[in-house]
């Protein structure tokens, strides 16, 4: 198994090394593992209007970089005080989230400094009930990218005030707010250590499937060719922000399997066109989707039939499909 080191703090090169080294893996069998951190940097899910997310003037204010990934998931913040960790494997399932597989090492580690971590069965790491790490992953063609956060000694009241958490998010689930459900790592370990002696700890103690890493440097033209994913992609305003469709009628709902939005431009009764906004995971092409209910009319019996052959649950992990039908139907 490859570890690799990114040597940069800069959000949009690491997340195209992660990329770059996703799309390059196929059929090789090798596990890929990465430690890195940003500079303090708002983070998008995959399938997520980010101007919803974010406190846009707070985070312009401070000059926090907004970047959106490629895996689906909700919105987290970085700084140098967080530690992101990444596998990338060459998987057979290509449909199903497995979260628990590549949680699972880091609570052992965890553990063994005492601390009190659990995976609690969705995609968050918790330390007595606090969040400390969110997961997210993304699928394609048998290979699977998995990342987190590792909240070690962050600012949490920036947390809390860059990000522009919804009002139901915390009526649905009774919480209170922002700080008071997450914690840093740090205050729970018996022995002082700071975020890079924590980095070093964590290289040498993680196990995956058995078995420890090597270092691999990355050539010379690996890191040209990510500079240019970098520039290209992850700087770019249509990739982070994108443009919202003109909508008629938006439909909002907090499902088990996460916050779902949809835009639905309705001209004469027609849907013109469709577009899906939310915090849920995905291993199907949305666009495919959206597709299909565009040019239908905006009724139950046309809603019906349009999702008829769709496997719902490839596009909304852990969805039913007459609730996604109950949810668009007028």
């Amino acid at each position: 198994m490859k570890y690799i080191e990114t040597g940069s703090f800069d959000p949009c090169f690491n997340l195209a090394v992660e990329e770059y080294l996703f799309n390059r893996i196929s059929g090789s069998k090798e596990t890929i593992f990465m430690l890195w951190q940003n500079d303090p940097t708002i983070v998008v899910g995959r399938f997520q209007n980010t101007l919803e997310e974010i406190n846009y003037e707070y985070v312009n204010s401070r000059s926090i970089n907004v970047v959106r990934r490629i895996s689906g998931g909700g919105t987290v913040y970085h700084d140098r005080g967080n530690l992101n960790y990444t596998f990338i494997v060459d998987r057979d399932s290509e449909h199903v989230f497995d979260f628990g597989t590549y949680c699972k090492p880091i609570v052992e580690v965890l553990r063994q400094k005492g601390v009190k971590a659990d995976f609690n069965s969705r995609n968050d790491l918790t330390i007595e009930g606090k969040k400390f790490s969110g997961n997210a992953q993304h699928m394609r063609k048998g290979k699977l990218l998995h990342h987190g956060t590792l909240l070690f000694d962050s600012d949490l009241s920036v947390l809390s005030s860059a990000l522009n958490v919804s009002p139901e998010k915390f009526v649905s689930k009774g919480l209170k707010s922002v700080r008071s459900r997450v914690t840093n790592i740090k205050p729970h370990l018996k022995e002082h250590m700071n975020v890079n002696e924590f980095k070093s700890f964590l290289l040498a103690e993680i196990r995956f499937e058995g078995q420890g890493f090597e270092e691999y440097k990355l050539k010379d033209k690996e890191l040209g060719e990510i500079k240019d994913l970098a520039d290209n992609k992850y700087r770019a305003w249509d990739w982070v922000y994108g443009k919202s469709p003109e909508f008629s009628e938006k439909k909002e709902y907090r499902f088990s399997f996460g916050k779902l939005e949809a835009l639905l431009n309705v001209i004469n009764g027609v849907i013109q066109n469709c577009k899906f906004y939310g915090d849920f995971f995905s291993s199907g092409n949305l666009e495919n989707l959206e597709k299909d209910l565009s040019g239908i009319k905006y009724e139950r019996e046309s809603i019906i039939e349009a999702l008829e052959h769709k496997q719902i649950g490839h596009y909304f992990n852990g969805a039913d499909k007459k609730e996604i039908i109950d949810f668009l139907s007028p």
